[in-house]
């Protein structure tokens, strides 16, 4: 049976949201109950039809904010669209002809378009309330409710758009966060921050109506590098100072300048800002030599929800990964945002090993991080709005090297990753300070360019940045990694020139494998699972995927079954085709046919999802001649799948 609820009936609704979730928006679940029970008693269906334009101009308005414009400065124009919405209403109630169901349904519709045409004046005072709370804070045309602003805030990498912002503010100066977030919780305001919008976690998408978005592209500020001395650490160290809006890539140029390395590079710091780096905890391919964000913060400041100003102070810093200390000391000061009157402090002392297990390369165990404030919060605790992090020599000579690895078992592919890792911990002098894996699934979805000269893309490819201030000594190393991948089925390369290197890693940068909506994944070390078991982890992911695509192949199969035992009533809209007895024998002839094939391959693919861990070499009934001499010794038949020499097809 086809499953009504995911019929669309109403118009304009060019979202992802269901008539089901409209309907519920609008007139809530006895709604949709109501107009489910009626569904079966329609005749000509002209009354669901005008309840479902009233739903679609009201749907449509919603989610545009330029109508949503229009109507707000447009009293006339309103009042039309009200009237439309209410003669509609009053149809539907002329042809109700007495249905208790049918008046109820009526009843909550015309409650809706009530509140609908309330939510303007409701808008109009809302606006005002935020210009007199904001008008001795920031300049007037920080604040924003003009629809550019919304849409262009209403979501982030993630295109997850559920509602559109109330008010974007974008201040000025870090001295006008504090008040500004007070103000707006005073006028009951969810405060949502937001820099340069390059999450892929959801964490700048306004869930709620009254939403207003806080950008701090503005806050730019970026110091020189200087020579600072840090609390409890007896040498200088090279540090900058940044506000939460600053760009990354900008950090990193400036300290490249200066013949030094920052180590936040995210695939996204052409556009990614300071802020979102801390609240996200960003790494990067440097985070295998120098830890994450976390690991590289100095101080930082930030605005609580209760609108004080916080300093997070890191005593002792180890210039290092911070699992690596025993004890990581942060010291916290709360002040009043009008005149900086210290209110309390804090210290908070967590042990370096609850950070981040032994093995884990870049990302951390506890993702609370014992409750330090800002960092790896999204937000969730406050407004980032500076920033200062310890900077570190590069030495003298990089190189970079690229290695591609084909066949069709990972399995023995990842573990390059650790014997790579491993190697270089055995050079004096040399280091890696860069790495970067890129899955099969990712390698396709940035339609990646292979270097080899073979026609079939990579297995894997893995990317590393081996560096020395012994030029020998790094040549050398790269040398042999590249004979160590070619035992591995790999073939290597190396860049030298800085305009090499950036093409090498250029596709690091192209995340169009998440925003394409495909499934693929950079394993590299940002999964919290030792570097040990990655290959473990691949293959397990990807049996996940398989399974479930068999599944998702079964349910097609079966819906297809169901439509060839059906009339084909499209086939009467085909000029060519006329019904006579000779037609309809070949078309009868034709869908036996048809789910004869669809049958046999539901059964087989059924049995093989039931015995994936069975022996393949036991169940060649299962199989095709040329996909028997695939076998391998004790080869199951997940194991041929992953391989991709069973390959699921309807055939």
């Amino acid at each position: 049976m086809t499953d009504l609820s995911r019929i669309r009936e109403i118009p304009y609704n060019y979202t992802s949201f269901s008539d089901r979730e409209i309907f519920i928006r609008y007139l809530g679940e006895d709604g949709w109950r109501l107009h489910e029970e009626l569904r079966s008693t329609r005749a000509t269906g002209r009354s669901a039809k005008m309840l479902f334009e009233v739903l679609g101009d009201m749907w449509v308005v919603s989610r545009n904010p330029y109508l949503q414009d229009d109507l707000q400065d447009d009293h006339k124009r309103r009042r039309g669209l009200l009237d439309a919405l209410n003669h509609r209403l009053d149809q539907f109630e002329s042809r109700a002809q007495e249905n208790t169901q049918a008046l109820q349904l009526l009843q909550l519709a015309r409650e809706a378009v009530i509140r609908f045409g309330d939510c303007f004046e409701r808008n109009n005072k809302l606006r005002d309330d935020v210009y007199r709370a904001l008008q001795h804070i920031t300049r007037r045309d920080n604040i924003d409710f003009g629809g550019l602003a919304r849409v262009s805030h209403a979501t982030d990498a993630t295109d997850w758009r559920v509602e559109m912002p109330f008010v974007v503010i974008s201040p000025d100066r870090e001295s006008e966060v504090a008040a500004i977030v007070s103000a707006c919780i005073s006028c009951g305001l969810s405060i949502i921050p937001r820099g340069g919008g390059t999450g892929y976690t959801g964490s700048a998408v306004p869930l709620d109506t009254r939403a207003v978005i806080i950008n701090t592209e503005k806050l730019e500020r970026l110091s020189a590098v200087e020579q600072t001395t840090l609390p409890g650490v007896e040498v200088e160290v090279a540090t900058v100072s940044c506000g939460a809006g600053v760009v990354t890539r900008r950090v990193s140029e400036l300290a490249e300048q200066q013949g030094l390395a920052f180590a936040v590079d995210p695939t996204s710091q052409d556009a990614s800002t300071i802020g979102g780096n801390i609240a996200m905890n960003a790494g990067g391919k440097k985070a295998v030599l120098w830890g994450t964000t976390l690991d590289n913060l100095a101080s930082w400041r930030m605005v609580t929800p209760q609108g004080e100003l916080l300093e997070v102070v890191r005593l002792n810093h180890n210039l290092g990964k911070i699992h690596e200390q025993p004890n990581v000391t942060f010291r916290l000061s709360w002040r009043r945002a009008g005149d900086k009157t210290l209110i309390r402090t804090k210290t908070l002392e967590i042990p370096g090993t609850a950070f981040r297990k032994s093995g884990l390369g870049k990302d951390v165990t506890d993702k609370f991080l014992s409750g330090l404030p800002g960092v790896q919060k999204e937000g969730c605790d406050g407004l980032i709005t500076s920033a200062t992090f310890v900077l570190h020599r590069m030495p003298a000579h990089i190189r970079t090297i690229c290695l591609e690895f084909f066949g069709n078992d990972l399995a023995t592919a990842v573990p390059a990753i650790i014997e790579l890792k491993e190697y270089v911990e055995t050079l004096p002098g040399v280091l890696m300070s860069g790495l970067e894996h890129l899955d099969e699934r990712y390698v396709k979805a940035v339609k990646y360019a292979t270097k080899a000269a073979r026609r079939e893309r990579p297995k894997m490819v893995l990317i590393a940045d081996i560096v020395s201030d012994d030029e020998a000594a790094v040549t050398a190393a790269t040398e042999q990694i590249i004979r160590l991948a070619n035992a591995r089925d790999a073939e290597g390369f190396i860049a030298t020139s800085p305009e090499a290197r950036r093409r090498f890693w250029i596709d690091r940068a192209r995340t169009a494998a998440i925003s394409a909506h495909t499934n693929a994944f950079k394993i590299n070390e940002d999964v919290v699972i030792p570097l040990e078991r990655l290959a473990d982890y691949n293959l397990g992911i990807e049996r996940i995927n398989i399974e479930e695509s068999i599944r998702n192949k079964l349910a097609i199969k079966s819906a297809v079954l169901e439509y060839l035992q059906g009339e084909m009533p499209e086939l009467w809209h085909i000029a060519a085709y006329e019904e006579s007895d000779e037609n309809s024998a070949i078309l009868k002839n034709k869908q036996r046919a048809a789910t004869r094939a669809v049958v046999q391959a539901s059964a087989r693919w059924q049995q093989i999802l039931e015995l994936l861990d069975e022996p393949a070499a036991k169940h060649h009934a299962l199989l095709t001649p040329p996909e028997i001499e695939l076998i391998q010794r004790d080869d199951r038949l997940i194991d041929m799948l992953l391989r991709r020499d069973l390959r699921h097809s309807y055939r």
